[in-house]
């Protein structure tokens, strides 16, 4: 017991410290409680074959779709629309729809959706973002109390009692305590909260598309040279392919999109697009095609191919739907003076041949260039092309730079597609099958996960990368340090312990002492490594009392995600530190209040809801 006292001491003042990251922190109290003998090796790494680490793993997948299939940068977007310039009609949106997200999404993917709009939002209404993104970042905490999947620490206490034969958590009961909590969130940023934060002056600044295109129509004159060009009953492209023609070849011309009407007669109204046509693309009469060439060049394609010309406004938000989707994105290649790039000739709407990303606009000098030009040192393009090319063009050639962060904006497309729908239901089945129980958590999100990985709302290649691995390693390797605390009686003496203190009292006073326990736990140590700790001594301490282990463990899922005071205690106030200009104090200030209301809150609801 004092060997494991020990080793649980230093890993807390190696959480608190920050020097490690907490997954490495985690790794060396796990194989320390192994080399001393206290855990087997089947029982230092029972964590990682827990249904609990394999359903936190594979919720991370599932967010990762619903973010890369636009319906998080919808959400966020739609929420900032909704309050237009009042700053606290914002407030209340940015709160509650963070919370409303993160009880379906990861805490940290809905804050990581939310973040730019947020800013972006903060600057138009004429106030900082500092006076916003903490609340996003708590809220998105108090959300995850509204579903068992909203944080993982709602998931250990449920699985806690699984394991001890007892009945768990239903997917909404949480709610009967998140909702209060969630409603006490927002009256107390909407009135006192706004207040106690900070006016801090920051110039970090996360992607926005519309800025980065109001850049490119400005500085590249990117706009410049597209036409679209509609395929009439006469031409001879009917039915031919695009490698027929040699459009860049012969014609100067570039065809970068083809739009085409859905062959089911009932469904006119929804265009098909294929993005970035392939040179055996086959083109079909009525088809649309946009084009990327100069206005004479493009004149003789008309004449010669019988092509009709439809007006391209050059508007932001018409460049931005033509141009940019959840397939295919832009960014900004510079070259230098070592590029195989130097000294090449291209015309502007030439493709790279190797990963099919477009030259679309170029700048030099800061000066729009148009038609032929001779690369040099120093140019600037605006490139177009899959994300996952754009991403992988750096890799491809040397020399060059792209700009910007292809990923992120990625994910703050806000269209939908068949994807996006595709996404959401695999949510909505997700939620059925752990709502009835049809299987048990871990496979139901495994299989949901394994959905949108095949249908591609999160590509194979991403899914891993969309996984928080840090969070997974800390869990599944903390685990082994309840079950060290268990098999040492450590857990057992830290339960009677509050029984003879509290529990004597009264119930609710062992269920405070719970909280503040926990809380104080949580300040400095990630919520779900805090909930591994906690759930087995709240267990334990319940039936050393007779009563019923339902009102702790809830109370340990609560507490666990009351990580006000610090900017450490949990990724989501970490994410908003920088952005916010916050300091240590700001949490302390801001938080420390609505700490004190979730405990008032926690202490009089929870023995109503559950009894003892």
């Amino acid at each position: 017991m004092i060997t494991l006292l020990i080793i649980l001491t230093i890993t807390i003042l190696l959480f608190i410290w920050g020097k490690f990251p907490p997954d490495v922190v985690a790794l060396i109290s796990m194989i320390t409680l192994f080399l001393t003998g206290i855990l087997t090796a089947e029982e230092a790494l029972s964590g990682f074959s827990n249904a609990t680490v394999i359903m936190i793993a594979a919720l991370f997948i599932i967010g990762e779709g619903l973010s890369r299939t636009g319906w998080t940068a919808i959400a966020g977007q739609r929420f900032v629309s909704w309050a237009k310039k009042s700053v606290p009609k914002l407030l209340v949106i940015v709160t509650l729809g963070a919370s409303v997200l993160s009880g379906f999404v990861s805490n940290t993917g809905t804050v990581a959706a939310l973040l730019p709009v947020t800013v972006s939002a903060a600057w138009n209404a004429g106030t900082l973002p500092s006076k916003l993104l903490m609340p996003v970042a708590f809220g998105s905490n108090t959300g995850g109390l509204l579903t068992l999947t909203g944080t993982p620490p709602n998931i250990i206490a449920s699985n806690t009692l699984i394991e001890n034969n007892l009945e768990g958590f239903s997917f909404f009961e949480f709610s009967l305590i998140g909702l209060p909590l969630l409603l006490i969130t927002i009256l107390y940023f909407r009135y006192v909260g706004y207040r106690l934060m900070p006016s801090n002056t920051t110039k970090e600044k996360p992607v926005d598309i519309d800025v980065e295109m109001h850049k490119w129509i400005e500085n590249y004159s990117v706009g410049d040279n597209l036409y679209r060009l509609r395929i009439r009953s006469m031409s001879p492209l009917i039915n031919t392919k695009i490698e027929d023609w040699d459009f860049e070849g012969k014609h100067n011309v570039s065809v970068m999109r083809l739009k085409r009407r859905h062959p089911s007669p009932l469904k006119q109204k929804v265009p098909q697009f294929v993005e970035l046509p392939d040179p055996d693309t086959e083109m079909r009469y009525h088809d649309i095609i946009t084009v990327k060439g100069q206005a004479e060049d493009v004149d003789k394609l008309v004449l010669k191919f019988s092509l009709g010309v439809i007006p391209t406004p050059v508007e932001m938000d018409t460049l931005k739907n033509e141009l940019i989707n959840q397939e295919v994105g832009m960014a900004e290649m510079f070259i230098s003076p070592n590029s195989i790039f130097v000294g090449r000739v291209i015309n502007l709407g030439h493709y790279l041949k190797q990963t099919g990303v477009q030259l679309l606009a170029a700048s030099r000098d800061n000066r729009p260039l148009t038609g032929k030009i001779k690369m040099e040192a120093g140019d600037a393009f605006v490139i177009r092309g899959t994300w996952e090319n754009i991403e992988t063009l750096k890799s491809l050639y040397e020399n060059v730079v792209i700009s910007g962060r292809p990923e992120s904006m990625a994910k703050n497309v806000a269209q939908l597609t068949t994807r996006s729908y595709i996404a959401m239901g695999t949510l909505i089945l997700l939620i059925a099958l752990l709502v009835f129980k049809v299987l048990p958590g871990a496979m139901a999100a495994l299989i949901c996960a394994g959905i949108m990985m095949l249908t591609r709302c999160v590509p194979i290649t991403k899914a891993y990368k969309g996984i928080s691995w840090t969070s997974v390693v800390m869990i599944a390797a903390m685990i082994p340090m309840g079950l060290a605390l268990q098999k040492t009686g450590v857990a057992q003496m830290a339960a009677e312990g509050l029984v003879e203190v509290l529990g004597s009292v009264h119930p609710t006073a062992l269920l405070a002492g719970i909280f503040l326990l926990t809380t104080a736990f949580s300040q400095t140590i990630n919520n779900s490594a805090t909930a591994v700790l906690m759930a087995p001594i709240a267990l334990i301490a319940a039936n050393s009392l007779g009563v019923s282990p339902k009102p702790y463990l809830i109370t340990v899922a609560v507490s666990a995600s009351t990580a006000f005071l610090t900017p450490v205690g949990t990724t989501t106030n970490a994410m908003v530190l920088s952005a916010g200009g916050y300091s240590f104090m700001d949490y302390v200030r801001v938080g420390g209040p609505l700490l004190l209301l979730f405990f008032i809150t926690t202490v009089l609801v929870v023995p109503l809801v559950w009894n003892f």
